[in-house]
């Protein structure tokens, strides 16, 4: 079953440790694949200077600050790019980043998922994603629900990466990591 709008209407830092252990699901003309969220980073609204919208709305962060659900994407150092979903209500920006999945075909490499920029490679998300609802099979990007419960135990927190220069919002422990 598929996660619905109002699961990313939730405060970032509860979407985060939820959507972990959930199936996102990649449609490629009628072949489908799923993996298993296991790692995602918070960037939690304007004050979070490791965030694009810490300095305000701007053409390429537009997204952030919309509707909750959304797929923003944008690009880091000219060709990798980064899938996030927004959380919260509408106005607030905020989004949490997919940092790595494991395929549940066990056929498969994992190393090939295991950084946000492999797993966009794999699946070939671009920008064509960007502004897109991933709680609509129809964009060919979706979350599904957990398929078994995860217990507090098997979720680490950690810094998130490459954003020494975010102040004191470097040292949050935003990024979550499952471990089955």
């Amino acid at each position: 079953m598929m996660l619905s709008k109002s699961f990313y209407n939730q405060k970032t830092l509860l979407v985060a440790k939820n959507i972990l252990g959930c199936i996102l699901a990649r449609k490629i003309e009628n072949q489908i694949s799923k993996y298993i969220i296991t790692e995602v980073e918070a960037y939690n609204g304007p004050h979070d200077l490791a965030s694009h919208a810490s300095r305000g709305m701007t053409e390429r962060n537009k997204i952030m600050f919309g509707a909750p659900g959304l797929i923003y994407i944008y690009l880091v150092y000219g060709m990798h790019y980064m899938l996030n979903i927004v959380t919260e209500e509408e106005g607030y920006p905020a989004a949490i980043l997919i940092r790595a999945i494991e395929p549940l075909d066990e056929n498969i490499d994992k190393n090939l998922f295991n950084g946000p920029a492999k797993l966009t490679r794999q699946l070939g998300i671009n920008k064509n994603f960007n502004n897109l609802a991933i709680y609509k099979k129809e964009t060919g990007l979706w979350v599904e629900k957990r398929p078994e419960p995860i217990q507090n135990t098997q979720i680490k927190k950690a810094k998130r990466v490459g954003i020494d220069y975010a102040g004191e919002y470097r040292d949050k422990l935003w990024r979550f990591i499952y471990s089955k």
